[in-house]
């Protein structure tokens, strides 16, 4: 599992912003550094509605010091974009439908008793302009938010 300290493993992968862009982490850094990574489960579910809307709600926050967020999961671009819509979520949605970025960050997680597996775990990584990993926070529990304020504090850091 990537930690704090390592370098973030790059990646390129499809970016819903309304449109579908393809985003690679290395070619954002110079521009968007620091990123926030928050990986959730799926779209359309209660806690990681919560969880993208709580960003959302905090997002000033992370642009008062240039930090740019993106959220990651399994979900198609095309799904992303809808859920985009009906949270009014102004930043991008990343899709990993091919689960390769969870598994570079080895956050995969299962739901067994509902046959769903190779999710992310909700987590979050924080990465600054050199691509190296200045927070990273990983929940066994699924059901568990991330600390809103340590994230800002972490980014205000790596800014």
């Amino acid at each position: 599992m990537v930690d704090t300290g390592d370098t973030a493993p790059d990646f390129t992968a499809p970016l819903a912003t309304g449109d579908v862009d393809s985003f690679t982490l290395s070619d954002r850094l110079a521009d968007d550094a620091p990123i926030v990574l928050a990986f959730f489960p799926g779209a359309f579910t209660g806690v990681c509605t919560d969880e993208m809307c709580t960003f959302q709600d905090r997002l000033s926050a992370f642009e008062d010091v240039d930090a740019s967020v993106y959220g990651v999961s399994r979900d198609s671009p095309f799904s992303l974009n809808e859920f985009r819509d009906q949270n009014d979520l102004e930043f991008g949605l990343i899709s990993d439908f091919n689960k390769e970025i969870i598994d570079d960050y080895g956050i995969a997680m299962d739901f067994d008793d509902l046959g769903v597996y190779g999710v992310a775990k909700r987590s979050v990584f924080v990465v600054n302009a050199d691509g190296e990993v200045t927070y990273a926070w990983v929940s066994d529990d699924p059901g568990v938010e991330p600390d809103y304020d340590e994230v800002e504090a972490a980014v205000e850091d790596a800014a």
